[in-house]
């Protein structure tokens, strides 16, 4: 069980029978009441986001989700497959339940799957990925312009903003949790 209290984005409470992961949270205290817990909630087998307000010392149960290392295959339309690397056995999942890492995903790298009570729920990527840029403007000479950024399309097709230096090709580092560039590889 876990109080309200104790709430942090990425754990996975149990609520009416829901499995929700806490996107947002955000404690308030009230002058004379006591504290309000107001949370942004994602529910894992549909997606669908909402907000919702918790009064201070409610309990949940916190859900046990397990890890397991894959490798992500390919997709045909709306089904990802994945492998899992232990047991070689495949798994497919739709694209709503890998609508938050799909931009990061490249055939042959891996990930975890994250299963609740034996049915995977969903995907978990590496903190960092190395993916090619696939468009970039050119970066012209002698333009240094510390912390100037330019848009460059990855071969993933995520979009991603890098330092003008960077150009077609080049395999860069991104950070999966922020979608933010990190380095050149």
């Amino acid at each position: 069980m876990i109080e309200t209290n104790d709430f942090r984005v990425g754990t996975v409470i149990e609520m009416d029978g829901k499995l929700l992961t806490i996107v947002n949270v955000e404690h308030i205290k009230m002058a004379r009441a006591g504290a309000v817990i107001k949370a942004k909630l994602r529910n894992v087998r549909d997606g669908a986001i909402f907000e919702q307000s918790f009064r201070s010392g409610e309990k949940y149960k916190v859900a046990r989700i397990e890890k397991s290392e894959a490798t992500y295959l390919y997709n045909d339309g709306d089904l990802y497959h994945f492998m899992d690397t232990a047991t070689y056995e495949q798994t497919s999942l739709n694209a709503s339940m890998v609508e938050d890492v799909k931009p990061f995903l490249k055939e042959g790298n891996p990930v975890s799957l994250l299963k609740y009570e034996d049915s995977v729920i969903g995907v978990e990527l590496p903190i960092t990925v190395e993916l090619a840029v696939a468009e970039t403007d050119p970066g012209l000479r002698g333009d240094t312009v510390s912390g100037s950024t330019k848009p460059a399309k990855l071969e993933t097709g995520a979009s991603v903003a890098v330092p003008l230096f960077v150009n077609p090709g080049d395999v860069i580092k991104v950070d999966t949790r922020t979608g933010n560039y990190m380095e050149r590889v």
